[in-house]
This record gives C-alpha cells, structure tokens and sequence, in this order.
C-alpha cells in the first residue's frame, strides 16, 4: 500500500493501522516522490492526499492515469465540496475519504477497492494448501496475504512442482512492462515470511538462475 500525504501525524497514523490490518505500507509526503512511486505499478492501493507540495493529488492521479497506471486510488482531504469530488471521480479515482476520516472507513473502502479489481479465481488445493478467492490456508491457518501476494502464490500453485521464471511472474502478476523485475524477487520474499509464520516454511523454492516453483510435498 502506498500512502502519500503531507502531514507526519496522518502517514504515522496510517502506516501503524494498515500494518495492523496485515498490509505492508510505504508512506511519501510530496507529490512528486508519490508519483513517482506510484508509477512502478507495484502497490495494490494508493492513498493519496489532495493537497501536497510539489504536484496536486489531482495532478498525480491524471498523470498515473494518462500513464496508464490503473492501480486503485483512494483520494484524502479535507476538502468535502460535491464539486471536489467529482473532479476526483472524473480523473480516475476509485474512492474518496474526508479528512477527518474514520480509519474503519478508509479500511473497507481500500479491501471493497481491491475486492471489486480482484478477477474471480477457482479453488486451489496443493496439500496443506487451499486457495479459495482471496484466502489462503495453510493447515487450517489462514495466511494474511496482500492482493500480489495472493497472486504470485496462486500462480504458483496453478503448476505444482513446476519453475516459473520471473519475467512470467512479472507478466501474469504486474502485467507487461508495469514494474521492475526485481519486484518479483520483493514479492516473494513478502510471500515466504508470512508462509513461514503458519508453518509453510520452504513451500516456495528458488531455482536459481530460473525462477521459482512451488513444492506440493512442504
């Protein structure tokens, strides 16, 4: 999750509740390094303040979008007008929260955006492992896992047993030319810590110099 907004309090507040809620939070406080980080297509979500130095909220998100960045974004600010709003809505936002917000709010309506962008997936089972649309279990312990982890997971365990080389996971993940390579290894690195905490340690392998499988027999 990405998180732009000018006040230290509001990106302090936001980093500790969303890493709560189990979502890994990068957090800027200028237009500028917002856009900049947005464009690398490797966050689920963006939380992005009007009002910043440097480059509006509303030049960023019509800079992402002329792009052709389609990460969701929930736009923050004070600025409750109709009017605000619509210009929000008419550039490409996907939600809009007013300050002062309640962070319950802001929580749904980030999992109601990254739900609605979410293609339905068939169940998956490989051993101790069930994907089921966006929960994965691990022996009866659900594993909390951010939309991309999901995904590289799911890819995974489509081809049990099978390498899938980076540049497929870049592809079938991110999309083409969305991100940087090494944001698959990023990935997974996320993917096998939290594996590890239910038990499922060793359940993504490294082929090196290939890519990655996932082993049915962990």
């Amino acid at each position: 999750m990405l998180v732009v907004d000018d006040e230290p309090g509001v990106r302090a507040a936001l980093v500790r509740g969303l890493g709560a809620e189990g979502m890994d939070v990068v957090a800027v406080g200028d237009g500028p390094t917002g856009l900049a980080e947005a464009s690398t297509g490797t966050f689920d979500a963006v939380v992005l303040d009007i009002i910043l130095p440097g480059l509006s909220g509303y030049r960023v998100l019509e800079q992402l979008r002329a792009d052709g960045v389609e990460t969701p974004v929930l736009l923050l600010s004070a600025k409750d007008g109709e009017v605000d709003q619509a210009d929000g809505l008419d550039l490409g936002a996907d939600g809009y929260v007013v300050k002062p917000f309640s962070f319950v709010v802001l929580v749904a309506q980030l999992r109601a955006l990254l739900r609605r962008r979410a293609p339905s997936a068939p169940r998956v089972v490989v051993g101790a492992l069930t994907l089921d649309g966006e929960t994965a279990v691990w022996a009866d312990r659900e594993v909390g896992l951010s939309a991309r982890e999901l995904a590289v997971l799911r890819h995974l365990a489509q081809r049990p047993g099978i390498t899938v080389t980076k540049d497929e996971l870049l592809t079938a993940v991110w999309g083409d030319g969305a991100a940087a390579r090494n944001v698959v290894e990023v990935y997974v690195g996320y993917l096998r810590r939290k594996l590890a905490a239910v038990g499922a340690d060793g359940l993504v392998v490294t082929e090196r110099g290939r890519g990655y499988r996932l082993d049915p027999r962990s």
